[in-house]
This record gives structure tokens, sequence and C-alpha cells, in this order.
């Protein structure tokens, strides 16, 4: 609170008082005849008197503004007190723990839209063989690999023993609900040796890509990934039948697909028909630089790193559909395509594989070198049926191979049949997002103590290859410009107990032929190998047993 100054109020009473005087002296003058008192000093005393009343307003207006600003401040603090209290923000919803059907398990955010999977699979093989070539072992090793040999190179035998056949660890994700990712390395093919061993693994990337599933039901996708071209690719390695696809699958796409591709495109399927379309590149891991080997004229590459070695450009496409689907029974035909635009600097190309066991990694059936190869296509087409707890799948392959400089092009085939049942009823489902059969899930989950048996399938294959083309035995491949790459048929039986939807034991038996005779005589080399002539029989006989112990998620 203000105060008012002591003289100022003397002041004023004063001139209240100079000013009752005034007044009584006009009412005594009147009267009693008293001095008179001028009408200016009257008037200068009024001036001072409301001079001094309008300092006083003055004084009193300070004096009033901290009560009003109390007065508000205190209004103010009511308000507050009575109004609704102020809440904070709800904390960010803490992230979500989940499990999927399979067992993968996964962090999400509460909405869904965002997740990170944890995924794996280990597939432990052991097997062994009983094999037999046609022609007895040369007294020798071949020079350029170390191996024994027989007649035209092909091995005096081939090892058992174990392979990891696929130990596999990776993260799956979404983002957004329509971004989806995958990062996974394979630290499998124990048996194959590392580089610079020949046929070893030059990475174990084998998926890293990213697909945009905004454009529904399209996704478009790219980055290194298992191309999804062939009905028995895209299969995943957990449900496929047997322990290995068939070589004419196998041969179809090395060509430009399979795993560890590069690749970009776009597919889109609905209930019954898939569709999808990929540009592919090299693999990963492929070298930009080589070890010099012979050119398409014969000479010898005197330096590393040749422009273009490790160009490549491809392109698949696959359409299926499902002619026939109910719960109890299906029907389904696709028909592929596979385009090798641009091979590699070298310009060469082998087709070749394994005899459908990984355990030993020796290829017989094998082309060789197919040199000044232009570009090369594979056309094939593929079926499916099943009724109640039976199944069958097939797929036929037509491999064109074409050449500069004038020389013919070279065309070569193979197929595959397999068939199965459970046993204990159970059946594969058709999965529309591949556009392709999975794997059995029990019904009875196996059990010691509950007596459940988990599921048990019985399959049988046959498979043919033939990669001869422009040959007759005892003709040698320069004068006909063809190539003798041998004919294999393999009989494969296998039994599949599927303890969970997590863990498969498989046991394969496999019967094989390899009929394959030497395109070109083999000079001797001293002191390692005899002389053989052209059209030497260098084909085998072999019996194979192997089990896989599976666990994936």
């Amino acid at each position: 609170m203000c105060k008012i100054r002591p003289g100022l109020l003397g002041a004023v009473s004063f001139a209240a008082m100079l000013a009752t005087g005034s007044a009584h002296a006009q009412s005594a003058s009147a009267g009693a005849q008293s001095a008179p008192v001028s009408a200016d000093q009257i008037d200068k005393l009024q001036a001072q008197i409301k001079a001094l009343e309008r300092e006083v307003q003055g004084l009193k207006g300070k004096v009033d503004k901290p009560a009003a600003a109390k007065s508000t401040a205190d209004s103010a603090g009511q308000a507050y007190a009575t109004a609704a209290p102020m809440t904070k923000a709800p904390a960010p919803a803490a992230p979500v723990l989940k499990m999927s059907v399979g067992n993968r398990p996964s962090f999400c955010t509460a909405d869904g839209l965002n997740c990170s999977a944890l995924t794996s699979r280990l597939h432990g093989d052991v097997g062994g063989y009983w094999y037999q070539p046609n022609t007895p072992a040369a007294a020798g090793f071949n020079p350029a690999t170390g191996a024994a040999i027989v007649s035209g190179g092909a091995p005096a035998n081939l090892d058992n023993g174990v392979n990891a056949r696929r130990a596999r660890i990776g993260v799956l994700g979404t983002f957004m609900g329509d971004w989806n990712y995958a990062l996974i390395y394979d630290f499998g093919g124990s048996s194959d040796g590392l580089p610079p061993v020949s046929g070893a693994p030059t990475s174990g990337l084998e998926n890293a890509y990213l697909s945009y599933a905004g454009f529904k039901p399209f996704a478009i996708e790219g980055g290194y990934m298992d191309i999804p071209y062939t009905l028995d690719e895209a299969t995943s390695s957990n449900d496929i039948m047997f322990m290995e696809r068939s070589s004419s699958q196998v041969i179809a796409v090395n060509l430009a697909a399979g795993d560890s591709r590069s690749g970009f495109g776009v597919r889109g399927n609905d209930d019954r028909f898939w569709g999808g379309a990929y540009v592919t590149g090299p693999t990963a891991g492929t070298t930009h630089v080589f070890t010099p080997s012979a050119n398409n004229s014969g000479a010898v590459q005197a330096t590393l790193g040749t422009p273009g070695f490790s160009e490549q450009i491809g392109g698949v496409g696959r359409v299926a559909y499902q002619v026939l689907q109910d719960n109890n029974y299906s029907f389904h035909l696709g028909a592929d395509a596979e385009f090798l635009v641009m091979p590699t600097g070298l310009k060469t190309l082998t087709l070749s594989d394994r005899p459908e066991l990984r355990i030993d990694p020796s290829s017989i059936l094998s082309t060789g070198s197919i040199a000044n190869v232009a570009d090369a296509q594979v056309y094939s087409g593929e079926v499916a049926a099943a009724y109640a707890s039976l199944f069958f799948q097939g797929e036929y392959f037509w491999y064109d191979v074409d050449r500069n400089l004038g020389l013919p092009s070279t065309r070569f085939s193979g197929w595959y049949a397999e068939g199965s049942w459970t046993i204990t009823g159970e059946h594969r489902a058709y999965n529309p997002a591949a556009g392709a059969y999975g794997g059995i899930v029990p019904d009875r989950p196996f059990s010691l103590s509950k007596g459940d048996p988990g599921a048990w399938e019985i399959a049988v294959r046959y498979s043919h290859v033939d990669l001869n083309d422009l040959f007759t035995v005892g003709i040698p491949v320069a004068l006909t410009n063809g190539v003798a790459g041998g004919q294999q048929n393999i009989t494969t039986v296998g039994l599949n107990w599927y303890v969970n939807r997590n863990v498969r034991f498989m046991v394969n038996y496999l019967h094989g032929t390899i009929d394959k005779f030497s395109g070109a005589a083999t000079p001797a080399v001293a002191g390692l190998n005899p002389a053989f002539p052209v059209g030497t029989d260098i084909g085998a006989k072999f019996d194979a047993l192997a089990m896989r112990t599976q666990i994936a998620f």
C-alpha cells in the first residue's frame, strides 16, 4: 500500500480552513460590518484546493492498482483451481513380443505395423555311397584337381561323410505394414570347403532384399533373394519332399535364378493365380577378378580382372493357376521361362549337377565349359495334384544354348515326377503367396507321454536329364560341334517323420545311373594317367543312403 504524505494532508486541511474562514467572513460582513476579503484571494484559494484534490486522486489510483492486481490474481487462482487438471501425452506403447504359428519369435509395435522377427534353419546331413564307375580307375590322379580319376576325368569314388547342408540365421521384418525386408546368412555347405576349392560357395549371403507391398495384390522387390522360378524352387527347402531337388530343376535355376541371386521384379497373386517376373544378375560373392583360363579363342588370359567377367544379365517369368481348389483336392498348372541375355565376360556356360545328394561335391553329369555362348533359355511346364493325403508333382525342362561364331545351338532336356502318401492322414496345403504347396503339419505332434506319433510320409521320385547333343559315341565333339554331358536317371525313395512344426527327420535311398562317354581323347600324362580314346565309357552306377535332421522356424 502507498502512503499519503503528511505535509500534503496538512496543506489540504489548511486550505479547507481558509475556505471556511472566507465563508464565515462573508457572513459576518453582512451582519457585523467586519473587514471584507477580496474575490482574488478566494479564487486563488479555490484553485489551490482543486489542485490538491487532483493530486489526492492520483495518489489514490496508485494505491488501488496493487489491490486490483491481487484481486485479479486471486480470481485467476480460483479459476485454475476449479479447472480440469491437465493430462500428459500418453507414453508410447511398449513393444509386443509375438510368436508366430510356426514358432518364429518377433517384436512388434502395439499397432502391429512394424515388426522384426528371428528366423533360422539347420539341415544336417549324413550319408554314404556304393559307387561303381563303368571303367576301372586309372593309375593316377587328375593333375588339375588332385583327385583320383577314371578315363575322361570321372571320380574313382564318391566319399561318405556329413554336411551341414544349410545353417542359416537371419532377420525378417516389416515397416509400416507395407515395407518388408530380409537379411539371412547361410553358414552351410560344410563339405564343399572354401574358395579356391572348385564348387565351393563364394558367399554365405542368402537373402538381403527389400519388398514393397503397398500396391495390393502386387509386391515390388529387389536385392539378393531366392528367385521364385519353377514350382520346386517356389517350395521352401523346409517343405520339399526329398533331401535335394531333382537335377533337372537344379540345372535350370542355376542358369539365371536360384539362391543368393541378385534380382529386381514384381509378383502378385490371389487365392488361385500367381504371376511374377524378375530381371536377374550374378549371385552373391561373384568376384570381379578370376584365375587365368582359356578364353573364346583358346588362348590363355595373361592378366586378372578382365572387364565384364562378373557381368551377367538374365530374366525369369512364371505363371501358375489352381484349376481346382478344395479342402480335399486340388489341381495345379504352371509355365515358366528363363533367359540368360548376357553371359559373363568369358562367354562360357556349364550345365551340371551332383547325383541329387550333397555329401560328396563331385559332379559326374556335366557338359563341361561350353564356349562362345551368345545366350541361353530354359522353358518348362509344371503340374501338381492333391487328393486327401496323396500328392503328386512334376516338371519338364527344355534347355537351349545359342552360340556365336556360326556354331550350332545345343538342345538339352530333363524332367522329374514325384509323389507321396501321408500315412497319418495329413495333406500338403496350397500356399497362394508362393504359388506352390507347403509341407506337412502334424495333427498330433509327437509326444511320448501322450502316445502321439507326429506325421509320417513316404515318397518316391524318378528324374531324368539328358545333356548330350550333336554327339555320337566314338566321334569327337570337335568334329560335330556337339556336347557330351551324359544322361542321368535316378530313383529316390524317401521316408519323412514330421515330429512337430519345427523338427523333421528324412531318410532317402537313391539308385542311379550316369551314362556318359568321352567326347574327346584323353592324352597320357607321364607317371599319372594312361591315354584314353574318344568314346570311352566314363559313366557310373551308384546307390546311396542318407539321413537329414532338420530344425527350422
